[in-house]
């Protein structure tokens, strides 16, 4: 691979378009794992431009599908770009790639939901999490089927500083549906304002920096597509565990249209959850009749502390789930009807 320090500049040779790439290894976006292929290079070099200084970098990109942004990123001057490529169909158009930028591009076949990226680079390139942001970048256009749950498991990574982030801070260039992106980066009072704002923007500073039209794409999504950037904050907003965010996060937004408490309700076993609803809100000073929505960040730190402080003094409150209860309540009520059905006999 390439040795970091200083490089000179480097442009691919003269290759094959992408379109003539599609046709030569005959690749077709498939449906069922939501592929689509952005072909126009100008748009693909725009999302390299706004990933930021990309010298000397090194990137990993997610999906390269045909290539197109794994073009402009090694255009980009970088140190070094790995590519995790689930689908095999992609691998010899990559190659061609990788033949024509020696000792810059790494391909692996992967999955990048269970991929370790934290072993993927030199340990040289770590800074501390208080330091400005290494020069790693993540980059990807994302499948719509796996864009969610990637960045959910992104998140978390910042929050426990593993994975792609034990090199500190590293940013992200990635793409979502475009109402995706709204809600990544909506604020408070926004209709689009959702689990996802909360949790990426309480971690991260969340840029929606342009919109591509679905027509770029091939084959055409119904939606048109946005570009988020996402730098992990020095400080999180709300300085509690992951999981316990989320589960707070969580619960609130799965009633939207209803007042807060319905949700925060939920955190709560059926015997106490009045009771202790009302003393979640209480000691956070919440309204109980604001809407998920026009909760503020500010608000979710008061709801996660005040909710972790009962969660040290009942152990068993976290692991408290309120759909097992439901669909034991539902089991015992079968069982009971069909003791009632036999006794009847």
């Amino acid at each position: 691979m390439a040795a970091s320090g200083k490089l000179s500049a480097f442009r691919l040779p003269p290759l094959p378009t992408i379109r003539e790439i599609i046709k030569l290894f005959k690749l077709k976006a498939v449906k069922q794992l939501s592929q689509n292929f952005l072909l126009d290079l100008r748009l693909t070099d725009k999302i390299v431009r706004k990933s930021g200084n990309l010298t000397n970098a090194y990137v990993y990109e997610v999906g390269p599908g045909p290539g197109g942004i794994t073009r402009s990123i090694l255009n980009a001057n970088v140190a070094e770009l790995l590519v995790v490529e689930k689908d095999t169909r992609f691998i010899p158009g990559l190659q061609m790639l990788s033949d024509a930028a020696p000792g810059k591009l790494k391909i692996v076949h992967g999955d990048a939901l269970t991929f370790k990226v934290e072993r993927a680079f030199p340990g040289s390139l770590k800074r501390q999490w208080e330091d400005d942001p290494p020069n790693v970048h993540i980059i990807g256009n994302l499948p719509f089927s796996v864009s969610i749950p990637l960045i959910i498991k992104w998140l978390e990574n910042i929050s426990c500083r593993d994975g792609p982030f034990v090199y500190g801070r590293t940013q992200m260039t990635l793409t979502f549906q475009k109402e995706v992106a709204e809600r990544l980066t909506a604020n408070t009072g926004s209709k689009q304002r959702s689990r996802l704002s909360v949790t990426a923007q309480h971690l991260c500073d969340v840029q929606h920096i342009f919109t591509i039209p679905g027509r770029a794409f091939i084959p055409k999504p119904e939606v048109d597509v946005g570009v988020v950037h996402f730098t992990p904050l020095i400080q999180p907003k709300i300085e509690q565990p992951f999981k316990l965010v989320d589960k707070v996060v969580q619960n609130v937004f799965q009633f939207k249209r209803k007042y807060c408490h319905r949700g925060l309700g939920m955190l709560f076993p059926a015997a106490q959850r009045l009771e202790s609803t009302g003393r979640l809100l209480q000691w956070a000073d919440i309204d109980p009749t604001l809407r998920p929505c026009q909760l503020s960040i500010a608000h979710f730190k008061s709801l996660c502390d005040v909710y972790r402080k009962m969660c040290d003094e009942d152990p068993h409150l976290f692991a408290y789930n309120f759909r097992e209860e439901l669909k034991q309540i539902k089991n015992n009520n079968a069982e009971k009807e069909h003791d009632e059905d036999n006794h009847r006999l």
